[in-house]
């Protein structure tokens, strides 16, 4: 009877080793190369060369990031939705072939130096994070995180960009869609947490998705005041460089070089501060929207009054146009919008020029009367501001004040020479 079952499991194994695999003496040395045919390690695999063992062959990516060592987490194809707490090493440059999208849950860390190099030509290139998950891009001055595009002649709106969406209160709804990917945004969570951003730059977005829809260089759903950003840069990309639409989240020491329209954008019912902000047009730099501004405030267009308003402050702000195209405004806050802006430079250089130093006013609603500005201005007219609800607005003609350049020295770019125009 012993015998009898040794025999059974004797066979048994042939069986299944005659299913799993198979051999193939073509490969020149008469070695047997095993081919998997009943995918023993991912249920797919057949006809694949496995090297002489079935356990070699390779798992197929599914489009879901749920380990650390998922096929999926791929630095030469780097797409799909990260399920789990995964982290991107800056042991190599990560190829993003598509949109990495963080879900609800989930936790994306990106090491300190990690560059990332996206496909260019394609609004699905991007890297999202839903409300309930988290980014920790923590970079540092040392060693920054960088975010570009992989074309060997980039130009702006080669890929999507970063995108964020929270849990804070925004004035369109209890929650909204997002207007480029559909990610739901908004709620009441004040204090939400999406993650930290710190010492990230992010190059050549905002691809165009329709006539009406474009991704910025970073934007920010509903996120709240527990998220961290801070020591942050968008360069050359398409459409805005940071865009907040509602939320609650506060940032410090940004830098937005060469956006094709609006450089800082607020809409939705922002409520944050923000200190040591820089805005520049480079000379040179000629692409441009019907109406770029460095700065451009929203609350809500439909209903002025829809709560919570728009209320934002940035403390130490310096808007410098050199490129021989003219911007719309410097400053424009409408549609119900407060704003709060000290120890300001506005300037334009060279051939630049601005239709107007501060704009307060719109068809469809002027800035709250609460707004105050309070800013030096170099080649511009003092007295170019429009203003019809009474708010403060002190410019005075001085070539100081405004931003610390010198914090960004982690970004190597050479400030443009702030000086009179001959």
């Amino acid at each position: 009877m012993m015998k009898m079952f040794k025999s059974f499991l004797f066979i048994a194994a042939l069986t299944v080793a005659f299913v799993s695999c198979s051999d193939d003496d073509d490969n020149g040395g008469g070695e047997a190369v095993a081919t998997c045919t009943d995918g023993i390690q991912n249920g797919t695999e057949t006809g694949v060369d496995c090297g002489g063992s079935c356990n070699a062959c390779p798992p197929v990516k599914d489009g879901s990031i749920d380990s650390q060592d998922d096929p999926d987490l791929d630095p030469t194809d780097l797409k799909g939705n990260v399920t789990a707490n995964i982290t991107i090493s800056a042991a190599q440059t990560w190829a993003l072939t598509g949109a990495l999208t963080v879900k609800s849950g989930a936790v994306l860390t990106i090491e300190a130096g990690t560059t990332f190099e996206a496909t260019a030509g394609g609004t699905n290139v991007y890297i999202a994070v839903e409300q309930g998950a988290q980014i920790n891009a923590t970079g540092t001055a040392a060693a920054p995180i960088v975010m570009t595009s992989a074309a060997g002649n980039p130009r702006p709106g080669d890929w999507g960009g970063l995108v964020i969406a929270g849990r804070a209160p925004i004035n369109v709804g209890a929650t909204a869609e997002a207007e480029v990917i559909g990610l739901t945004y908004g709620g009441t969570a004040a204090d939400d947490n999406s993650g930290t951003l710190t010492y990230v730059r992010v190059e050549y977005t905002g691809a165009r998705i329709n006539g009406e829809s474009e991704f910025n260089g970073i934007t920010l759903y509903g996120v709240g005041s527990a998220t961290t950003v801070n020591h942050i840069a968008v360069f050359n990309g398409a459409d805005d460089g940071i865009e907040f639409f509602g939320g609650t989240v506060n940032t410090s020491n940004v830098l937005l070089v060469n956006c094709t329209d609006d450089s800082f954008d607020v809409a939705e019912g922002y409520v944050g501060s923000s200190t040591n902000v820089y805005i520049v047009r480079e000379e040179g730099f000629l692409n441009v929207t019907d109406d770029p501004r460095g700065i451009e405030a929203d609350s809500n267009s439909s209903n002025n009054d829809a709560m919570p308003r728009s209320n934002f402050s940035i403390d130490g702000l310096t808007i410098i146009n050199a490129a021989n195209v003219e911007q719309a405004d410097l400053i424009k806050i409408r549609r119900g919008c407060s704003a709060t802006i000290t120890n300001g430079l506005l300037a334009t250089i060279g051939d630049g020029t601005a239709s107007d130093v501060v704009d307060l006013t719109d068809g469809r609603g002027p800035a709250a009367g609460t707004t105050s500005i309070i800013a030096n201005v170099l080649n511009v007219d003092v007295t170019d501001i429009k203003n019809e609800v009474g708010a403060t607005v002190t410019l005075t003609e001085a070539n100081a004040g405004g931003a610390d350049a010198a914090v960004f020295g982690w970004t190597n770019f050479t400030f443009p020479a702030i000086v009179p125009n001959p």
